[in-house]
C-alpha cells in the first residue's frame, strides 16, 4: 500500500470524527433551546396562572347575626354594593339615621355619635365633630347637660327623583320632643330633613361595617323647622 494512500485514508477518517463532533454539538445545543423554552413556558404559565388565583386572595369580613329570641345564628348575606335594593331598605336606614343623629339622651350620646358617622360622608363627619365639640356652646353636650333629652317621632318618608332620573333624593319629616326630666312633659318641634344618599362599598373596618353592613351613604342633608306649633306631649311615664 502506498504512502499517499495511507494518507489519504488518514485524513477521510479525520475529517469523519471532525464532523461527528460538530454534529453531536449542534445536537446538545439543539436541546439546550428546547429545555430552556420549556423553562420558560413553565414560567410564564406560572405567572399566568398566579394572576387569575390573585383575587381569591383576600381576607372577606363577615357579620354575624344572633336572633335574641330564639338564639339562632345565621351570616348576613354581604352586599357587593352593586345589586339594586327595595325602597323599604332605603326606608329604614333613612328612618333610622334620622332617630341615631337627631335624639341626644346622654346615657346613649357616644353610641349614637359613632353610629351616625357610620353613614356620613366625610365631610359631614367633619361638621359632627365641629357641632359635637364642647368648645361650641352649641353643642348638644352643652345645652343638655341640665338633664334634658330629646327624642325623634317620625312622620314620613318621600323620596324624590331628579330631572336625570337619578333616584337619591329624600324628606324625612319628623318631630323632635324635648323633655327635662323623666316624667316630665315636652316641647315639640317639626322638621323635614331633604337627604341625597348613596349605596357604596361596605366599610371596610369591622366595627363600622356592623354598624352599616350594606355601604348606604348619606352625602348631604339640610334640616329646617316645618311650622307647624308647638305643643306640649302628654307624660308616657318613662
Amino acid at each position: 500500500m502506498s504512502a499517499d494512500h495511507l494518507l489519504q485514508g488518514y485524513l477521510e477518517e479525520a475529517a469523519s470524527w471532525d464532523a461527528d463532533r460538530i454534529a453531536q454539538a449542534a445536537r446538545s445545543a439543539a436541546v439546550a433551546w428546547r429545555v430552556a423554552a420549556a423553562g420558560w413556558v413553565c414560567a410564564v404559565a406560572s405567572v399566568v396562572t398566579l394572576s387569575l388565583l390573585m383575587p381569591l386572595k383576600r381576607v372577606e369580613p363577615y357579620l354575624i347575626r344572633v336572633d335574641n329570641s330564639t338564639g339562632v345564628v345565621d351570616v348576613v348575606p354581604v352586599y357587593s354594593g352593586h345589586a339594586g335594593l327595595g325602597e323599604a331598605v332605603t326606608r329604614y336606614f333613612l328612618t333610622h339615621y334620622i332617630t341615631v343623629c337627631e335624639q341626644f339622651d346622654y346615657a346613649m350620646a357616644e353610641r349614637d355619635y359613632e353610629e351616625c358617622g357610620a353613614f356620613n360622608s366625610a365631610r359631614l363627619n367633619q361638621a359632627m365633630y365641629a357641632r359635637w365639640n364642647r368648645a361650641n356652646p352649641g353643642s348638644p353636650l352643652n345645652v343638655h347637660k341640665d338633664g334634658s333629652s330629646e327624642a325623634v317621632r317620625i312622620e314620613s318618608v318621600s323620596f324624590f327623583k331628579r330631572a336625570s332620573g337619578a333616584s337619591d333624593l329624600a324628606q324625612v319629616r319628623y318631630a323632635r320632643v324635648e323633655k327635662q326630666g323623666e316624667g316630665a312633659s315636652g316641647s315639640i318641634t317639626h322638621w323635614i330633613a331633604t337627604i341625597e344618599y348613596s349605596y357604596g362599598s361596605p366599610p371596610e373596618d369591622p366595627q363600622t361595617r356592623s354598624l352599616n353592613p350594606l355601604g348606604f351613604e348619606v352625602l348631604d342633608i339640610g334640616i329646617e323647622p316645618e311650622v307647624l306649633g308647638t305643643a306640649p306631649e302628654p307624660s308616657s311615664g318613662r
